[in-house]
């Protein structure tokens, strides 16, 4: 990932915060058999290995597992993002030098999976998924709640995987080059928009978390 250093993020705790952050991640893999991706909750182990373990699952009906268990994998964590218009910058009335751009926060990992079926490991997976994703519900649903029999005969058509993450790159691009001038204007300006990622942006830029 292209990263210029006023908007590289090398903080570790950052980094985690933001995968375990997003609720469905982009995993890619390339093999023999061309580009492959896949749209897929994952779990983060922040303690396991130096930069942490992500694990998840494939249903056994996708070819991508195979290419999972044969090559690197790059795993795409996208936060919000805003398109900045230069109408925003107080540059704009000083000497019109100015152009759009988009502001956005993105961490790459990247890693060699463990590929695995053994039930226990899968069961313990997808109730972690679930028990994460049915938090806030006032009756949140457990894997428990459904027949044993179903739950064994669905754990046979996935495929589970652990990836130690052995690179993480990330990036914070919050007009971190720009005057204070013009990031107070594009704060103030996406704020003001009805898209919520424009306002989880701002807050982000208002807050002072331009610097990383």
């Amino acid at each position: 990932m292209h990263t210029p250093r006023d908007f590289r993020e090398d903080s570790l705790d950052c980094l985690h915060r933001q995968i375990q952050g997003t609720r469905l991640a982009t995993l890619v893999t390339y093999d023999d058999t061309g580009l492959q991706a896949s749209h897929v909750p994952l779990l983060l182990d922040p303690g396991q290995g130096p930069n942490g373990t992500l694990s998840g699952h494939l249903a056994k009906a996708n070819p991508q597992w195979k290419a999972l268990a044969s090559c690197e994998a790059l795993v795409i964590f996208q936060g919000p993002d805003a398109y900045v218009s230069p109408s925003f910058y107080a540059a704009k009335a000083e000497h019109g030098k100015v152009v759009p751009t988009w502001n956005y926060l993105a961490v790459h990992a990247y890693g060699r999976a463990e590929v695995f079926t053994d039930p226990a490991r899968l069961l313990q997976i997808v109730s972690t998924l679930t028990q994460k994703h049915e938090a806030s519900r006032a009756e949140p649903w457990a894997v428990s709640d459904a027949p044993a029999d179903y739950i064994e005969k669905m754990l046979n058509g996935i495929v589970g995987f652990a990836i130690p993450i052995d690179r993480l790159e990330g990036t914070r691009k919050l007009n971190q080059n720009r005057s204070a001038e013009d990031i107070a204007g594009v704060s103030t300006g996406l704020a003001a928009s009805q898209n919520q990622t424009d306002q989880q942006i701002a807050g982000l830029m208002s807050r002072g978390e331009t610097r990383v």
